[in-house]
């Protein structure tokens, strides 16, 4: 296993140090679209851009990417098939009773679902967009939980075989996924929501 992470990583430098300006560039708009095609490995763009313009403005790009990449992929949803979904899928029992759960999720929730590394972002923004889930809702779990989540493929990316020899790393990324799910159910609470 660690040959195979270390032989991950070695192919992400050689990429990033062989790239022009595209590479990064590509990078970007692949993180962005990540959120709407699934097969892409958000993992590695991040890792590009964490290389190529360091912790702070990687982190920011790919954060602000992320982001927008998922409210990008609600609004397309819920335009093109909301409508379709309320009378045909919504009317069988068993998935109107598991999209009243999502209805229903808390804020704290929802950002713990999206801070989870390997939970698949189209899932979430899919079944988010498809219930009765409000955007405002919606937006600020994103916020709160793709914090957590590029830090946690960032970090992780650019050390991929230090990160899982030294538990320092993951304990610092649980610790952030804990204070983001405390802090958003503090914003849900002051908010009402």
């Amino acid at each position: 296993m660690g040959e195979f992470l270390n032989n991950i990583y070695n192919l992400i430098i050689e990429v990033v140090n062989s790239s022009t300006i595209y590479g990064p560039l590509f990078a970007c708009l692949l993180i962005f679209l990540e959120s709407i095609l699934p097969v892409l490995p958000l993992f590695v763009f991040i890792t590009v851009i964490f290389l190529t313009y360091g912790n702070t403005l990687g982190f920011l790009v790919s954060y602000i990417l992320t982001c927008l990449g998922c409210f990008f992929s609600f609004f397309m949803c819920r335009k093109a098939l909301k409508k379709t979904f309320q009378r045909r899928v919504r009317k069988i029992k068993e998935f109107d009773k598991f999209m009243n759960h999502i209805d229903k999720m808390s804020i704290p929730n929802l950002v713990l679902l999206i801070a989870i590394p390997f939970t698949p972002a189209f899932l979430v923004n899919i079944a988010s967009a498809l219930s009765k889930m409000p955007f405002k809702k919606y937006a600020l779990a994103i916020i709160f939980g793709k914090i957590s989540l590029v830090a946690f493929w960032g970090f992780i990316g650019t050390s991929l075989v230090e990160s899982l020899k030294n538990p320092r790393i993951l304990i610092v990324i649980i610790i952030m996924v804990s204070v983001t799910y405390f802090l958003s159910k503090l914003v849900s609470q002051k908010m009402h929501i």
